[in-house]
């Protein structure tokens, strides 16, 4: 009966059955699980749903709820300990190594919690550590949503670290990146590019390229969110306007990273937003050249594992371009080796999976990673 449904001979289906034949491709498989009406992940030992995209996502009910907490209206008095600031910059430290090994799913369970902790030191301190301190907080927690396909909450939650920040210029700017990563998310390339531009020149030095390096680190990041915003909009000039004065500034910072934590700039960055901004753009050739340039720079075994693994999948959108599939799975693999949760839990990072899987013969690794990642949303 099987096959039957299949369209395939009795020898094929008790050669599979005994394991004589392996499914290596993923259209064989959704045939397969379509015919027994079974989720395919049946056929390659899964679930039905990974549980770290599970647990991310029903983390993001956990940081909508703690954002939608307004202790000074509707809390009342707070009997809680106020964590030190020491404690409270520990806890923030270990949020920003968790991000930057990109463990999603333990950051959603996290960081309830810690904003609440730090919501109410803010209350009990307007102190200049614990302000931004809970900027931080604010920023990771857009920075998670924004990787969770949360654009909207993301942006409630970079406005609130701009609200925080105040006039600082500084913490304004640290404030500003993800803001400018939530709008681009949610299709306001235009006012991305506005702000993230209007930040970055805020806290550029009066002589160019003559600041502190963690300020230059902060300035260079902004006009590299600034880039890619002006490549989701088409603005070929203000990509290479952007772009050119982000290589400037990295030329003189060099490989390295500023005091405000979660911000990695330097040459390789660039070359890696290179990368996006050509995909943005549709030059899948570009792209891909890009790419095999950034991999080979110094500095790009010292990106965080989560710059690399997103960096990884953009490479795969650059080979699917120009219709290397088979390097396209391949940037997808290895993604998946360095940061599971990368791949797994980003909704952009499914499609680019289930294109290469829909687009011919793929290799079994991109097999598994297809029948693991759930639907794209």
């Amino acid at each position: 009966m099987l096959a039957d449904r299949l369209g395939k001979s009795k020898s094929w289906v008790d050669k599979v059955e005994r394991g004589v034949r392996t499914l290596d491709r993923f259209s064989a498989v959704r045939d397969v699980a379509e015919a027994l009406r079974v989720d395919p992940t049946v056929l390659v030992g899964g679930d039905a749903r990974p549980s770290s995209t599970t647990v991310a996502v029903e983390g993001v009910d956990g940081v909508r709820a703690a954002l939608a907490r307004y202790p000074a209206l509707l809390g009342g008095p707070d009997s809680r300990p106020v964590l030190p600031a020491g404690e409270l910059g520990r806890r923030v430290e270990h949020a920003w190594l968790t991000y930057e090994h990109a463990d999603y799913p333990q950051l959603a369970r996290m960081l309830p919690g810690l904003l609440s902790d730090a919501q109410h030191a803010h209350a009990a301190s307007a102190a200049g550590e614990v302000v931004g301190l809970l900027v931080q907080v604010y920023r990771i927690v857009a920075s998670v949503l924004v990787k969770l396909g949360e654009a909207d909450l993301a942006w409630l939650a970079a406005d609130r670290a701009l609200a925080v920040a105040a006039n600082d210029p500084l913490l304004g700017a640290v404030a500003a990146i993800p803001l400018g990563q939530a709008l681009r998310t949610a299709g306001r390339g235009r006012l991305a590019m506005a702000a993230t531009v209007a930040a970055a020149h805020r806290i550029s030095p009066p002589v160019p390229h003559d600041g502190p390096p963690e300020e230059l680190s902060l300035c260079g990041t902004l006009l590299v969110e600034a880039a890619l915003a002006a490549a989701v909009c088409g603005d070929v000039c203000g990509v290479g306007k952007l772009i050119g004065q982000a290589a400037e500034v990295a030329e003189r910072v060099g490989e390295g990273r500023d005091h405000h934590g979660g911000v990695s700039f330097g040459p390789a960055v660039v070359e890696a937003a290179r990368v996006v901004v050509a995909v943005e753009l549709g030059d899948g050739g570009e792209a891909v050249a890009w790419h095999e340039k950034a991999i080979g720079l110094s500095g790009w075994g010292r990106l965080p594992v989560e710059h690399r693994a997103a960096h990884l999948i953009d490479a795969a959108r650059a080979y699917l371009q120009v219709g290397d599939l088979l390097r396209a799975g391949r940037a997808l693999v290895d993604a998946d080796r360095i940061a599971p949760a990368e791949v797994r839990c980003r909704p952009v990072a499914r499609t680019v999976i289930a294109q290469v899987a829909r687009g011919g013969p793929a290799p079994a690794d991109v097999v598994r990673l297809a029948a693991l990642g759930g639907p794209a949303r």
